[in-house]
């Protein structure tokens, strides 16, 4: 007689085919939690990188673009468009973990003068309108402060661009700062000792740049 194949294996044991069925339940349950946790990572990924960029931008000119003249300095101009007037500007996308806010601008083409700094900008303001007040403590934003300039003019807050000679790139920076005040200045501080002390406290920073 003619065995086949099938019929020349010896059947398994019971004992054996059990304990196959154990292994295989204790091996799903592994299986199915290692590709859970491979695909965790690349969701989160996702996720991260789809927050919004911390932007700042004005009205009043584009990056890169021609800051109007109502914005320049009067010291020393004879234009009557010249009011040395602060450029409206407004940020998106912050640090959540801001406390506060601040912003500095800066001469590029001048060894990087510094020519505002306004600072402790609560955080629940994303924007700065034109013409903040020649004061230390502004009306509006309320709660901020701003250092004195000392140079082709002698006052608190915003003096803009002086460079009738030539064509000068200006920098505005929007630090988001992990406090809420900078209590170590006042408003004998100059501007340099608060520039420091802005960067020290900084989370992130959004920039805007303008010619004058």
């Amino acid at each position: 007689m003619q065995w086949t194949e099938q019929q020349d294996r010896k059947p398994e044991e019971p004992s054996v085919t059990i304990k196959r069925v154990v292994l295989y339940a204790l091996l799903i349950p592994w299986t199915v939690g290692l590709s859970t946790t491979a695909a965790t990572p690349s969701i989160a990924a996702s996720s991260e990188a789809g927050g919004a960029a911390f932007t700042l931008t004005s009205t009043a000119f584009t990056e890169g673009g021609v800051i109007p003249k109502v914005h320049e300095c009067t010291s020393g101009g004879n234009d009557p468009r010249q009011k040395n007037e602060s450029p409206p500007l407004a940020w998106t996308g912050g640090p959540t973990a801001a406390q506060s806010y601040a912003l500095v601008m800066r001469d590029l083409d001048n060894r990087n003068l510094i020519h505002w700094v306004i600072y402790d900008i609560p955080v629940n303001v994303a924007s700065l309108p034109q013409n903040v007040e020649h004061v230390y403590t502004p009306s509006v934003p309320s709660g901020a402060r701003q250092v004195y300039y000392r140079g082709s003019a002698s006052l608190f807050g915003y003096q803009g661009p002086c460079s009738p000679g030539s064509v000068n790139t200006y920098e505005f920076v929007i630090y988001a700062l992990n406090k809420a005040t900078l209590s170590e200045l006042d408003s004998s501080s100059s501007t340099q000792t608060a520039a420091r002390a802005i960067t020290n406290a900084t989370l992130g920073s959004a920039k805007l740049t303008g010619e004058s």
